[in-house]
């Protein structure tokens, strides 16, 4: 082994969570079997990572650790994330890094359409840090790269993963007026886990994000998800669905939480494949039109073979 030490450098290097540095490490249980995923080393892979660097482009898929990259950039299958790479809130589950971010970039939404193209994606998923700094969280960028797909590949479907726009009046109504296909945003985790999970966040203000959504346009399919294994409850999450279907949400993902590092959040436990199973058997009783919940469950993963069933699912109950 050889190690190479920096004497020439003055460089600080930041640390990714700056306010996560002094706390003390959580350790997780082992993973168990079920859980597991193959190396990213395929052609698909390469070829996807070379178009997202092309156009300078920043992805959740890389950003957040996700564990089904390897299997969705070997199918051309990328979830972009825009508004930069650093994220005004500093959630104990989150792996991207956390800051204050830069300026907005006046070319993205003419890259990732460009990089929507040149994948030929029919369904295409964008996320976003949150920018608490700008004043309608970047719903106008949102907006703007919505319509730039739109105009560059008018057969792509488009799925945007939002920000909570908590504070931020007129923000939600600029980026429906955009009309993406599917609108979702994530609860994360039940509601008694908030302050230590997700703090910067309120919860009954993410369902009547989701409501409001309805409100304004019925077309447009909701989604939204929650992790599991961060020391909820059962009966906590089937009172979710709940608050969910109040809302008149369509669609459900749960899946296992995975801890990034030593200074996040411990994961609590494995949930087991038959209990997922089960959530989403009695999630279904619940009237979602789709849901999705397994360990490796995440929000975009097969975001495209699901926006197909949610289509037929909507016809078959005639709405």
């Amino acid at each position: 082994m050889v190690t190479i030490v920096d004497t020439i450098s003055t460089t600080q290097l930041r640390p990714r969570h700056p306010e996560k540095v002094n706390r003390p490490d959580s350790v997780s249980p082992p993973k168990p079997d079920w859980i597991r995923v193959r190396a990213p080393n395929t052609r698909g892979y390469a070829d996807t990572r070379r178009i997202v660097k092309e156009n300078g482009l920043v992805t959740v898929c890389e950003e957040a650790g996700c564990p089904n990259i390897g299997e969705c950039w070997d199918k051309k299958h990328a979830t972009f994330m825009i508004m930069g790479d650093t994220c005004t809130r500093a959630c104990a589950f989150c792996n991207v890094k956390t800051g204050m971010p830069g300026a907005l970039d006046a070319n993205e939404p003419e890259h990732v359409a460009e990089a929507v193209s040149k994948l030929g994606l029919a369904h295409v998923v964008i996320t976003s840090v949150d920018r608490d700094d700008l004043a309608d969280g970047g719903a106008e960028h949102f907006a703007q790269v919505i319509r730039a797909i739109r105009a560059r590949c008018p057969t792509t479907t488009i799925e945007i993963l939002t920000p909570d726009f908590l504070r931020k009046d007129g923000a939600l109504e600029r980026v429906v007026a955009a009309k993406p296909d599917v609108f979702n945003h994530n609860l994360e985790t039940v509601p008694s886990r908030y302050l230590t999970v997700r703090p910067g966040a309120r919860y009954f203000h993410s369902i009547r994000l989701l409501q409001r959504v309805k409100e304004m346009d019925p077309t447009i399919f909701t989604k939204s998800g929650i992790m599991v294994g961060l020391g909820e409850e059962r009966h906590e999450v089937l009172q979710v669905m709940d608050d969910l279907r109040s809302a008149e949400v369509d669609f459900l993902t749960i899946g296992q939480y995975l801890q990034p590092t030593r200074k996040h959040h411990a994961v609590m436990r494995y949930v087991t494949p038959d209990a997922f199973a089960g959530y989403e058997r009695v999630a279904y009783t619940k009237g979602f039109l789709m849901v999705s919940a397994s360990p490796l469950t995440r929000s975009s993963h097969h975001a495209g073979e699901d926006f197909a069933k949610l289509q037929a699912a909507r016809t078959a109950r005639g709405r």
